[in-house]
């Protein structure tokens, strides 16, 4: 490969794996993606399938690789671990994944020579604060997807409720990619207007029962996808072609990622999701804007909540 090519790695190629693989071929983002897994049979299937459509779509190489091919990445994603099934929430897969992630990261600290890490499997804000603890790169190189589906959630069901495209929508989840997600209702806007002025001014309900409502709907959508076809993966593979694009093309944007908190809130040592800009440095500052009082209680609840879990893998 030439000095300047862009080469993105995947670890772990079910579902979530090969549908970012699929989607950064689409967006033409890397010069190169390496698929790698535990089964080398589905992940040549998959690297057949998507490489089918390249003469059409760019000029991507894809390959089914090891550890070893991880060198010179500007991007390793790793999905691999156990998905979550109908009736459960996203921590309960902690004990399966951070068995699971152990194994991963002493092999990716084997042959790491460059990149950015970017965590995807759930839950993602376990897995991120371990990864860094096992990868010890430098400060913003290993973060995870955290709330950027919620976000994306969020918006689209705002959009819904008041019947205006999402692109004018500026709205936010903070905290865990889990059941103690926050909604930062006070910095949603509607194209830079407070939403409960854009509200007011049409005449649009918006009281606390919709808000509660909205929060909800936004809090079940995984859940109501998986109980619909088993699995999600197509929202969390645009969301990773976003941030992919950030980091390869050196496209500073704002997102709400998951990465390990060094005091703001008064939290430390746990990966949550924060507003934050994201570089071809991975994060390159989390924007801790101030909490109005409930938000920030929440915020601190989120806290416990993964806080408690990571003290019941010890």
């Amino acid at each position: 490969m030439k000095k300047n090519s862009k080469k993105v790695s995947i670890i772990g190629c079910g579902y979530v794996g090969a549908s970012i693989a699929y989607a950064l071929m689409i967006k033409n983002l890397p010069d190169e993606i390496v698929l790698i897994d535990l089964n080398k049979t589905i992940t040549e299937a998959e690297r057949l399938d998507i490489r089918h459509g390249i003469p059409y779509m760019g000029i991507c190489k894809i390959k089914s690789g090891t550890y070893e091919d991880i060198q010179d990445s500007d991007l390793i994603i790793i999905t691999a671990g156990r998905n979550r099934k109908f009736g459960e929430n996203r921590l309960d897969l902690a004990h399966d994944n951070v068995k699971i992630g152990y194994g991963i990261a002493q092999q990716i600290k084997k042959y790491y020579n460059s990149g950015i890490v970017l965590v995807v499997a759930n839950p993602v804000d376990i897995m991120t604060t371990k990864y860094t603890e096992w990868l010890e790169l430098d400060k913003g190189m290993v973060f995870g997807t955290g709330c950027i589906l919620d976000s994306s959630r969020f918006t689209n069901v705002l959009a819904d409720y008041l019947n205006i495209e999402a692109e004018v929508i500026n709205a936010q989840v903070i905290g865990e990619h889990g059941n103690s997600q926050i909604a930062m209702w006070s910095k949603v806007t509607i194209a830079g207007m407070p939403i409960a002025d854009y509200a007011r001014s049409l005449g649009i309900p918006f009281d606390v029962d919709i808000k509660e409502d909205i929060e909800q709907q936004v809090k079940n959508m995984g859940a109501q996808i998986i109980e619909g076809k088993g699995k999600t993966h197509y929202g969390i593979a645009t969301c990773v072609c976003y941030i992919a694009d950030a980091i390869l093309n050196k496209r500073a944007t704002i997102v709400s990622v998951s990465s390990v908190l060094e005091g703001e809130y008064g939290i430390r040592n746990v990966a949550m999701s924060v507003p934050s800009i994201i570089t071809s440095e991975g994060v390159e500052r989390k924007l801790a804007d101030y909490l109005d009082e409930e938000e920030y209680s929440k915020m601190k609840s989120s806290y416990k909540v993964l806080e408690n879990t990571l003290e019941g893998l010890k």
